[in-house]
């Protein structure tokens, strides 16, 4: 089977599509779907969306309590507990989800953190790159069992900005010269080319994995940038007001791509794609202006090469052998 092409495939959708608009006409009764983060910012109403649709969605929290809270009044929910920063942890939701003997159809990979202070977790690891990409990595690989059996589809929720780092092959977990947008960076290649690699490894047996930009969205994934900082970038005023709010989306509308990647009948047969604005994203182009995806974050080898590297870090690989 031929690789999927990084182009367009004229899926009628766009920026201002929202989650509720990818999901019409789609009944997703007796789906099981897992959203990581499925609480708060783009998954909270990425979760909203699918049980609308007709889902049960499971969401692994860091904090559980914060998570009822937030989903209150939505029906076909349930919480447990994970911390991806934790291996142990991570080990342990595995654990019992499997215990249930339950079939996934959906797992997306939405939970994150962006331009942290520099932080250490587990033996050391650079804290983004640990939850954002280690975390998930250990998370779809100790759920494989219930994930090959129902074909399902898995999402890894990247970013534009995977254009600040590619891999830093030499030093992935930033020991020297802490640069937080850059190590964001380089986790958010780590998710498109997580994708890349799970779904070659994947695809023979049914199941696909597709990576995307949501598209800018002012959601609690801020909340390690200083005020000042946010008005330096030209994102809200000194008041707080979002300035120019039509190049930001609503939760709604950056729910959209993963929903889209999670769900639609238009990636049939697809995968190991980059995704933005409810489509297959273009390769970028030379001018530096991080649209599209770039080439390193797409590159086989390198996909390869990371997933060797995580099931290292992990001691996890359900493909081994």
């Amino acid at each position: 089977m031929s690789d999927t092409a990084q182009h367009s495939i004229g899926s009628g959708f766009g920026a201002g599509s929202t989650a509720d608009d990818v999901l019409a006409g789609i009944d997703l009764t007796g789906k099981l779907a897992l959203v990581t983060g499925g609480y708060s910012g783009l998954g909270l109403e990425t979760t909203r969306a699918l049980t609308k649709a007709g889902a049960r969605v499971v969401v692994p929290a860091r904090r559980p309590a914060t998570a009822q809270e937030n989903l209150t009044g939505i029906d076909g929910v349930e919480v447990d507990d994970l911390d991806l920063a934790d291996l142990d942890s991570v080990r342990r939701f595995a654990d019992r989800f499997l215990g249930s003997g339950r079939t996934l159809d959906i797992v997306i990979n939405n939970a994150g953190i962006m331009a942290c202070p520099e932080t250490r977790v587990g033996p050391g690891w650079e804290a983004q790159f640990a939850t954002n990409h280690l975390g998930h990595f250990a998370l779809v690989n100790r759920l494989w069992p219930a994930i090959e059996p129902g074909g399902a589809r898995v999402v890894s929720v990247s970013s534009r900005g995977h254009h600040f780092s590619g891999i830093r092959w030499d030093d992935p977990h930033w020991r020297q010269g802490y640069d937080k947008w850059a190590a964001y960076g380089q986790a958010k290649t780590a998710n498109v080319l997580f994708a890349v690699h799970l779904d070659r490894l994947a695809r023979d047996r049914g199941v696909r994995a597709f990576s995307l930009h949501p598209g800018g969205i002012l959601t609690p994934l801020q909340r390690h940038l200083p005020k000042a900082e946010m008005v330096e970038r030209g994102w809200i005023d000194e008041d707080g007001n979002v300035l120019n709010p039509e190049g930001f989306k609503s939760p709604q509308q950056g729910a959209a791509t993963q929903v889209w990647a999670a769900t639609s009948p238009q990636l049939d047969g697809l995968g190991g794609v980059y995704l933005e604005d409810c489509d297959i994203a273009e390769p970028a182009g030379p001018d530096g202006d991080r649209t599209g995806v770039a080439s390193w974050a797409t590159d086989p080898e390198q996909a390869s090469r990371l997933w060797d590297l995580s099931a290292e870090l992990t001691g996890v690989n359900a493909f081994a052998g």
